[in-house]
């Protein structure tokens, strides 16, 4: 607490919209179960396809009992670092803030619920509003310079749905040494939207068990690729006239993706032709593209032009031997290695 905030009173959210679902202190096992029993913070943008690192799937699977995925180090960084954020964003702005109780659920819709970071305060320790943490990469600041990216953004738009409160704020701790916090104002039509589409979502998918359709994220593939241990030389049996639209699907939209490939690429050595010796182009003094050599180092070109200073600075680096490891454990190495999905120009 910043600021002279004082945390909520036991029980009391402080918040117009919400009651108290569960205590920040409950056992880790009540703490699942009540995520699983609703929507959450987290889950809007992966529902909605704005997540990089989850997606529809993602969301499906944790509500029904199968995590997909494992704690990572980020994290957990992100965790231990969060008091931090939150007190170095309350000096910064002079904004006020206050620990949370726990768990937050609608009073009108049970399967809106959102554990927020932090309250934000007025002047007499009132809550006025929450705080969402996030700790970024620096490699993320183009995302943040500007404002609140998609995810974090609908998160904190749901901490607003869920509780009632008019204001929201998002700080991110960028490169571990620059903070960015924006503050989010209510969206009514947006908080209408994501209620109506998210509380479809969970009836259709989480009460009533159907699976969402496929999708095109990364994440998903990632996930698929991972959900089933593979039993060699089996076979799965598809309606033919499902397999036949699909390979079709498939092998129509490569052709239009190198066509595209192509076309995009005469764009951009035009702009090379354009940009000639140059680092930057520019256009009324502003900056159009810059082609510098920033990019990966070509170690191939270099050993076959400079094979004395490639010699020198060639070092051993240790190896993983997988040829030995498919002889030698052959279960082992099927587990880990990764599923192909392949099209056969003929076929059907």
């Amino acid at each position: 607490m910043v600021a002279g905030a004082q945390a909520p009173a036991a029980g009391r959210p402080d918040a117009p919209t919400a009651r108290l679902l569960l205590p920040a202190d409950a056992p880790e096992a009540q703490w699942h179960a009540a995520r699983a029993g609703g929507i959450g913070g987290s889950d809007v943008a992966a529902i909605l396809g704005l997540d990089k690192y989850r997606g529809p799937r993602h969301v499906y699977e944790d509500k029904h009992g199968r995590p997909t995925f494992a704690d990572s180090e980020p994290a957990e960084i992100g965790r231990e670092i969060e008091d931090f954020i939150a007190r170095l964003f309350s000096k910064r702005s002079g904004v006020p803030i206050a620990t949370p109780p726990g768990t937050l659920v609608h009073v009108d819709h049970d399967w809106m619920r959102v554990n927020v970071d932090r309250y934000t305060c007025d002047p007499t320790g009132a809550v006025t509003g929450l705080l969402e943490c996030k700790n970024r990469s620096a490699y993320q600041i183009d995302e943040w310079e500007e404002g609140v990216p998609d995810a974090p953004a609908l998160q904190t738009h749901w901490g607003m749905a869920v509780g009632g409160w008019s204001e929201g704020y998002t700080a991110a701790l960028v490169g571990g040494n620059r903070l960015l916090w924006y503050r989010l104002e209510r969206d009514e039509e947006l908080i209408e939207y994501l209620i109506d589409f998210l509380g479809k979502w969970f009836q259709r998918h989480i009460v009533e068990g159907f699976e969402p359709p496929a999708d095109g994220l990364e994440s998903t593939t990632a996930l698929l690729s991972k959900m089933w241990s593979v039993k060699p030389e089996t076979v799965a049996e598809i309606d033919v006239a499902t397999a036949k639209e699909l390979r079709a699907q498939a092998l129509d939209l490569k052709v239009k993706a190198k066509t595209v490939a192509e076309e995009l690429r005469a764009v951009e050595n035009e702009m090379r032709l354009l940009t000639g010796e140059n680092e930057v182009a520019k256009a009324d003094g502003k900056a159009a593209w810059s082609w510098k050599a920033n990019g990966s180092f070509a170690s191939k070109q270099f050993a076959e032009a400079e094979p004395e200073l490639a010699a020198a600075y060639t070092r051993m680096v240790p190896a993983l031997d997988v040829d030995r490891l498919k002889a030698e454990q052959p279960e082992k190495y099927a587990a880990y290695r990764a599923r192909v999905l392949r099209i056969p120009a003929k076929g059907i």
